[in-house]
Parts: C-alpha cells; structure tokens; sequence
C-alpha cells in the first residue's frame, strides 16, 4: 500500500479543514423563550435554562403569557418568589437575574387586557410585546423558539 506524500496530505488536511466551520466561530444562537405554564417549577426551569443559554453565548428573549405573566408583576404572588430546592431559586427571582443581564422580558399583548391592569402593574423593565415583532422573530430561521 502506497503511503501519501507528505505535502499532499497536508495539503488535504487544509482544504478539509476549511470546508468546516468551527463551533466557537459560528454566529450566537438566539433563543426566543415563551413561558405559559402556571407551574412554579416549570417557569424555574425555563429561566434557569435561559440563563445556561445566555452564559454559553446565545442572545436570549423571554415571553411570559397567560399565569406565566403572573412572575412579572409589580407585586407578584407568593407562589412566584418562594424558593425551589435544591437551590433556592425562585421563578421571580431568576427572571429579575435575566433582566438585570440585559434580558428583554415582556408579557403577550392579552395579558394586560384580561387582567384589567395597566402597564404600570408589571414589574420595572418589563415590556408588553408587540405580536408583529414576536411573530417576526418566530419566524426567523437563525432563531430558536422554546415553549414551555
């Protein structure tokens, strides 16, 4: 069996390795995060994966609708800021953690509405989303839409 000559496979290597992108240069994923589970430890889960997401790199949004909206209150219920095992997070507290790292938290559009409140009930920094621009951002192919 013949062996290769050594120019040529070097120069094999190279023009293999140029046909791969490698993972740390590739574009940061952005992750669309909507929340709608009433559940305390659901919601819990759902931030602490967004804030995993956003420290390895990703651009991350949070929407929060239906009693998922409830976390984002001015004055939360208690079910949103007791604390969960093992470490003692709660749902409000973790979303208060996105926001405080620049995450754009916002409610859907209904749940002000049927709730008769205002904006002014929602905790600071938190935004009531547009549905076109959520929409726009649905359908992007470079973006990742988790619901939980």
């Amino acid at each position: 069996m013949k062996s290769l000559r050594p120019g040529f496979a070097a120069a094999l290597l190279v023009a293999g390795a140029a046909a791969f992108t490698p993972l740390a240069a590739a574009e940061p994923a952005t992750i669309l995060s909507i929340v709608t589970s009433p559940a305390p430890e659901t919601q819990a889960m759902a931030l602490v994966l967004a804030t995993a997401s956003r420290k390895a790199g990703a651009e991350v949004r949070i929407l929060l609708c239906d009693a998922a909206g409830d976390i984002a209150l001015r004055e939360p219920p208690a079910a949103a800021t007791a604390p969960l095992k093992p470490r003692g997070a709660s749902p409000r507290g973790l979303l208060d953690g996105l926001m405080a790292a620049g995450v754009p938290v916002e409610v859907c559009a209904l749940y002000l509405p049927n709730r008769d409140l205002g904006p002014d009930a929602l905790a600071a920094g938190v935004g009531v989303a547009r549905p076109p621009a959520v929409a726009s951002t649905m359908v992007d192919p470079t973006v990742k839409v988790i619901s939980y």
